[in-house]
């Protein structure tokens, strides 16, 4: 009986897949960061491309 409370209470003391879940939502707030930013510098690039055009056409 004393293995199998030994085995319960190592299993509660494990974190390691805390930190695989902590890392994750680490990685998932990095990426909505990256694509937050890359949505503005896409709207400044199709401005950019567009006045490019505007002056090739003159």
């Amino acid at each position: 009986m004393s293995t199998i409370t030994t085995a319960v209470q190592a299993f509660i003391n494990d974190e390691d897949g805390a930190t695989a879940i902590e890392y994750g939502l680490i990685a998932a707030l990095i990426a909505v960061a990256i694509v937050g930013s890359l949505t503005n510098v896409q709207t400044e690039l199709k401005a950019m491309f567009a006045t490019v055009v505007a002056g090739l056409k003159t």
